[in-house]
């Protein structure tokens, strides 16, 4: 990279890429925003407004539709649903040549999980998340990074992200060989106002997450309800267990740790209170539903590996007549 200006294109400019983006023009890279529609009419005309409690700050960034217009990069974040992005992976390609990084800020597990893991699906990709292989075609897992989110933002209009609770980002390689890379992004963002931890077993990073994620989620669009009243219910706070359970013995099998109990992560989540999941919100809004790479890949996976869902599976089948009927 040089002396040159850093280049970063973001792909998705809703509520976590539009912050990302935001930072990396506070940190002083050259940054290009992949968007369409209004929300390309909006970055154009206004750049993207960040709206806090006590301020509202503006970025302004190169905006445009297509990939080409880019050129190559030297981060390429995705932080698009993650169901998107098997459909638009390729059209990524004019971005990315052998030494752009690839940052995946998204919900799930990312595309590249499985790439370099050693152990029973090793050489593997996980369908729900990456069919076919696509993603990986367009996208190389030898060229990827994780980005762990842990806040809340949300989109007021076209280009303006409200903020929310919590400021932290968790950034790491999965392979030592973007160790540098990995942490001069993670300087970028902390120079753009993120509290930024670097990790050096993000895949663990993402499990835990996706662990605490992948129950309530699906189970809140299902049934309507806040995360205290699916809690607050012994049978619906059993399943909840029992889901997580099942997503642990997958993750035993692949080496990765949940650092806690299934209860214990429940009980934090409890001292949360009253807060509708990122699914429930996408499903009341009419938007399509994050159903394979957060709820679909434990099946998927548990069935490879032996390890039987009963719960996930029967979570999983609902859920998607649940979108089905309900045009999503």
């Amino acid at each position: 990279m040089g002396g040159q200006q850093i280049r970063t294109a973001v792909v998705g400019a809703g509520a976590i890429g539009g912050l990302i983006a935001a930072a990396a023009v506070r940190a002083g890279h050259a940054v290009s925003v992949l968007a369409h529609g209004k929300t390309l009419d909006a970055l154009r005309a206004d750049g993207i407004r960040i709206v806090g409690e006590e301020s509202e700050t503006v970025a302004r960034v190169v905006a445009d539709d297509d990939a080409a217009t880019f050129g190559l990069q030297d981060f390429v974040v995705v932080a698009l649903k993650a169901q998107v992005l098997p459909a638009v992976a390729a059209s990524l390609r004019p971005m990315i040549g052998p030494q752009t990084v690839i940052v995946a800020a998204m919900n799930g597990l990312p595309w590249w999980f499985l790439s370099g893991m050693q152990g029973p699906l090793a050489g593997q990709h996980i369908e729900a998340v990456d069919p076919d292989g696509r993603v990986s075609a367009a996208l190389p897992p030898a060229q990827s990074i994780g980005c762990v989110v842990h806040l809340s933002s949300s989109t007021d209009a076209p280009g303006v992200i409200r903020r929310g609770r919590g400021n932290h980002l968790i950034v790491g390689a999965p392979a030592p060989a973007l160790s540098a890379q990995a942490n001069a992004f993670s300087t970028a963002l902390r120079e753009g106002g993120f509290e930024v931890a670097v990790s050096d077993d993000i895949r663990t990073e993402i499990w835990v997450k996706l662990w605490g994620n992948m129950n309530m989620n699906p189970l809140s669009a299902l049934t309507g309800s806040t995360a205290d009243q699916l809690l607050e219910d012994p049978l619906t706070h059993a399943l909840v267990l029992r889901m997580m359970e099942e997503a642990d013995a997958i993750g035993r099998r692949l080496g990765l740790s949940t650092r806690m109990e299934a209860a214990e992560r429940v009980a934090g989540t409890r001292k949360l209170g009253a807060f509708k999941t990122s699914m429930l919100q996408d499903f009341e809004d009419g938007r399509p539903l994050e159903i394979g790479p957060i709820l679909g890949v434990f099946p998927e996976l548990g069935h490879r590996l032996g390890v039987p869902t009963p719960f996930c599976d029967a979570v999983l089948g609902l859920l998607r007549q649940r979108a089905s009927n309900s045009g999503l």
